[in-house]
């Protein structure tokens, strides 16, 4: 039977990682793969992620499963960070251990169809694996524009998408740092989309993936907060893999927000269900040295001081690119008003092949770049490369 599947589309950026490992150029620059780089090109292990290993190391006693909810002290420990220390309506809220912001966003889903959500909508562009969970869990998805042509938060159509949602639907959003535009909602906006989602039956899912690379760690949870202090029930996805560096140990967490609190015993049981039947038991070393750090204070700080120098890392490369104005039809300028790891630029696909090929210039065919695969020895010849292919 399996020689009847059809062949799908390669993945697009695992192709791009290909040709790039493939380029013998010396000057290549990759603008590809969505992690963070240190000023060298580098992907560390934090600093906080190794005393937590180390601290494992001499003390983890077991290997035995933890059940599908996974490392419940983990989940427990970042409630603070996501929602605040003193939320009133934390006793409406719990959670469960994830592989990664991808099974989150699974589970998020899933258990959202399972009580009968049908029809999802989405902002776009978006991470381009929300469509596709979408797609195969079988909710119907229907789109709407995220920004306007100036690279600017279109506030207006999330409202008016909110209000005409109906009981049976779901409003996704990103929390912070939205992949793959940079372009986030305002404090004051989100004031409005939680006002529109408070007078809404649709229920808000919200994907927190970068928490602490945008303006903060609370500045970050603010959309979040706000949305979920108003409604009745809420979805949140969240990662660690991004603001712990834990890419490969795939760290996440899903949490919910019943109506009443009595009604979580009944929601949870559903996730583990659902959980169980998914990946069974997520993987344990990843949240436990998340729950190390979150245990220490003097971990914590650690942690939070390296976040802080990633976030000004990736404001300063913003704020150098933003310098160059305007190159043709781009204006680079919009970098330093976005956030996160990454930037939509608008250019043709005979621009990016061109890029690629002409000045060995790796990324995203759709414009997406991960702005931390730039630094102060390679920006020069990027915008170099721009002004030659769109200026």
């Amino acid at each position: 039977m399996l020689d009847q599947l059809p062949a799908q589309s390669p993945d697009a950026l695992l192709a791009l990682i290909k040709m790039y490992a493939a380029d013998p150029r010396s000057d290549k620059i990759d603008l590809g793969v969505g992690v963070y780089r240190t000023d060298d090109g580098a992907t560390p292990v934090f600093a906080a992620i190794k005393a937590a290993e180390a601290n494992l190391l001499e003390t983890q006693d077991s290997k035995s499963y933890l059940g599908p909810e996974g490392d419940v002290a983990f989940v427990r420990a970042l409630v603070p960070y996501v929602f605040g220390a003193d939320a009133a309506y934390l006793d409406r809220v719990e959670g469960m251990q994830t592989p990664g912001g991808t099974g989150a966003v699974r589970l998020a889903l899933a258990v959202a169809q399972k009580a009968g959500v049908t029809k999802v909508h989405m902002g776009v562009p978006s991470w381009p694996n929300h469509a596709q969970i979408l797609a195969d869990v079988g909710l119907e998805t229907v789109t709407f524009g995220h920004a306007d042509s100036d690279g600017r938060v279109d506030v207006e159509a999330v409202l008016a998408i909110i209000d005409a949602a109906a009981a049976g639907e779901a409003v996704l959003l990103h929390g912070c740092c939205h992949n793959p535009t940079g372009i986030d909602y305002s404090p004051a906006q989100w004031d409005r989309i939680a006002a529109a989602f408070a007078d809404s039956p649709a229920i808000p899912i919200l994907d927190l993936a970068y928490q602490g690379l945008g303006a903060g760690m609370d500045d970050d949870a603010y959309g979040v907060r706000a949305v979920v202090s108003v409604v009745p029930e809420a979805l949140v996805a969240y990662s660690c893999d991004k603001n712990f560096g834990m890419y490969r140990d795939r760290v996440g967490a899903l949490y919910v927000l019943a109506d009443q609190a009595g009604q979580l015993d009944a929601i949870m049981s559903n996730l583990n269900a659902l959980a169980r039947a998914s990946w069974s038991m997520p993987p344990d070393h990843g949240a436990a040295a998340v729950r190390v750090i979150l245990s220490d204070s003097a971990m914590t700080k650690l942690w939070l001081d390296e976040l802080t120098a990633m976030r000004a890392r990736i404001a300063s490369v913003r704020a150098q690119m933003a310098e160059a104005g305007q190159i043709g039809p781009l204006d680079l300028t919009a970098l330093s008003r976005e956030n996160g790891l990454f930037s939509m630029l608008a250019l043709t696909k005979d621009q990016i092949a061109s890029l690629r090929e002409d000045h060995a210039v790796y990324m995203a065919g759709s414009g997406r770049i991960n702005v931390a695969g730039l630094h102060s020895g390679n920006i020069a010849n990027f915008i170099a490369a721009l002004k030659n292919v769109a200026g």
